[in-house]
């Protein structure tokens, strides 16, 4: 009887989880849309971004190319919880935060060295088939910059 229960106990909680994160509309393939975005000139361009679940938290995949066009790829594993988590792949930063606004819309932080590199916000149209992330950051010069990168859905 106990065993029984534990089972039942645990298929609920993981049906609770799958349920949450299906519900996340960031879920899913992000292609960048260049023709709508309005990125600043020789800087960073994600191609690709993946969000999947990952047990109880999610996986962010990144896929682009660098200021020289090298190829550049990315991830992220952690929650919507406004906790630093460590990013692996990337030069800019090897933390980040994400933090849920709404069902729509999340902020996040990343940091190199405990040093915050860039702030933004990604805002997923209400028919959910695109987002658009605004970020700022300071160039090599000490510059802010500015980004606006529209991505559909795939």
């Amino acid at each position: 009887m106990k065993r029984r229960t534990i089972l039942i106990s645990l298929a609920a909680l993981f049906a609770s989880v799958a349920a949450c994160l299906a519900a996340d509309v960031n879920m899913g393939t992000w292609k960048l849309n260049e023709a709508k975005s309005k990125l600043a000139p020789g800087g960073v361009k994600n191609h690709t971004v993946i969000y999947e679940a990952a047990g109880d938290q999610v996986k962010i995949t990144v896929d682009g190319t660098d200021a020289e066009g090298k190829a550049i790829h990315h991830e992220w594993t952690g929650k919507y919880d406004g906790k630093d988590y460590p990013v692996v792949g990337d030069l800019t930063s090897d933390m980040r935060s994400y933090t849920k606004i709404d069902d729509h819309t999340l902020t996040f932080a990343g940091k190199k060295e405990g040093k915050t590199t860039v702030t933004g916000r990604v805002a997923i149209s209400s028919d959910g088939k695109s987002r658009t992330v605004t970020t700022t950051s300071t160039d090599s010069k000490g510059k802010k910059v500015r980004n606006t990168a529209v991505y559909d859905k795939q």
